[in-house]
């Protein structure tokens, strides 16, 4: 099973938080579920897709009966908020336009974007890009991982790699990964660099060390909002 279960679904309310907290009646969940799904979507069109390129690696999403709040985890909160507040002030109206809520926005700083899988992942898919050779990519931001304090790292490309006329896969590991044992903090990144010869898909999982006796009871808990779900998990 854990070569087939999403790493995040695996962990989700036992040691990773719901990136979506709310409540709803049947009868509106659908269509929340899709606003999240085009809030998610429009956050990454615009700033991670087009510049400013700010390097958003996660957004979550709570709702009040009057307020949707949007938490945006990126390695440039100055290119998110722009000058004076310009930019964070129009992604608030157009969401606000967009869902016909009242939109709060927070951000969050990214302090060492090295050891956020997401961003890894977006780097490398970069890289291929700019064309730079597959093998040397994937090993300079192995490498980089394990230089910001990283225990394991594991960066997977698959697809024509170099422009072969058949997909394969490579991958680059180093250091320890226990990805079936759930107090150890790992983190998962996927993306996609779209060549001229077809998609490459780019998966990194990253070993940060084990959630300690005291970090589990003190910092666990504000951690995952909606800790019941999480003790429920942990029983």
């Amino acid at each position: 099973m854990g070569q087939k279960t999403h790493p995040y679904g695996l962990r989700v309310g036992i040691t990773e938080p719901h990136r979506s907290r709310w409540y709803a009646p049947k009868a509106l969940f659908a269509e929340l579920l899709v606003e999240d799904y085009k809030i998610r979507k429009f956050i990454d069109q615009r700033l991670n897709r087009k510049p400013p390129y700010a390097a958003v690696s996660d957004v979550h999403i709570e709702r009040t009966r009057e307020e949707l709040k949007v938490i945006l985890k990126t390695a440039r909160p100055g290119l998110v908020i722009g000058p004076k507040g310009a930019e964070v002030e129009r992604i608030t109206e157009e969401l606000q336009y967009m869902t016909g809520r009242k939109v709060a926005i927070s951000i969050i700083e990214v302090k060492n974007p090295d050891l956020d899988a997401q961003l890894v992942a977006e780097g490398v898919a970069e890289q291929l890009r700019k064309r730079m050779a597959f093998r040397r990519a994937a090993k300079m931001k192995g490498e980089a991982v394990m230089g910001a304090g990283g225990k394991g790292v594991w960066i997977v490309l698959a697809g024509r790699l170099g422009g072969a006329e058949m997909s394969r896969t490579i991958d680059v590991r180093l250091g320890s990964l226990p990805l079936s044992t759930l107090q150890a903090n790992i983190d998962y990144g996927f993306a996609e660099a779209f060549m001229s010869y077809g998609a490459i898909g780019v998966k990194v999982w990253i070993f940060k060390g084990l959630y300690e006796a005291e970090a589990k009871t003190q910092t666990a808990e504000p951690l995952a909002a909606g800790t019941r779900t999480k003790a429920r998990g942990r029983r």
